[in-house]
């Protein structure tokens, strides 16, 4: 058993999330829905029996959504970060989690139409931003501050100091 797991609190689309995450990525899948019993719809203003919680896996990842309210939002201080080998990957997920009313945004982040902020970058920036060669690093991250979606081959280009 998983010691950790994201929990999402929506107001009241957490089902809806929950297909539009597990239709994006890869091996993944809706499993438990959890349904308000009456006393505790009641209580918190729900109808009863409408979704409480939804257990679904992106990519083997396990996360639950909780339909809680309007009382929180989501913020950019927590994001999700999507690890993407190529352009390819990035341009998919790039447009995927941005569709229908998403926020695109600078060096790889984006809000999904829930207001969920996500980045997606290539694992190569990793390595080129810790290089011990402080110009390259420096290169990259510049020439990263100029775009929105990643761009693997400027930032290859940039590491490379053309």
């Amino acid at each position: 058993m998983k010691k950790i797991t994201p929990f999402l609190w929506f107001d009241s689309e957490a089902e809806e999330a929950a297909k539009f995450y597990v239709g994006i990525f890869n091996n993944s899948k809706i499993g438990k829905v959890a349904r308000y019993p009456k006393k505790a719809a009641e209580k918190i203003g729900r109808p009863p029996g409408s979704v409480m919680t939804v257990e679904f896996t992106l990519d083997r990842v396990d996360f639950v959504a909780l339909n809680g309210g309007p009382q929180f939002k989501f913020t950019e201080a927590i994001s999700f970060s999507v690890n993407c080998e190529t352009q390819e990957e990035i341009d998919y997920f790039w447009e995927k989690l941005s569709a229908d009313g998403g926020e695109t945004g600078p060096c790889g982040w984006l809000k999904d139409k829930f207001g969920l902020s996500w980045q997606v970058s290539p694992v190569v920036l990793a390595d080129m931003l810790s290089d011990p060669d402080t110009a390259k690093a420096e290169r990259v991250m510049n020439a990263m501050m100029e775009m929105d979606k990643i761009d693997i081959a400027a930032l290859k280009k940039a590491y490379a100091g053309n």
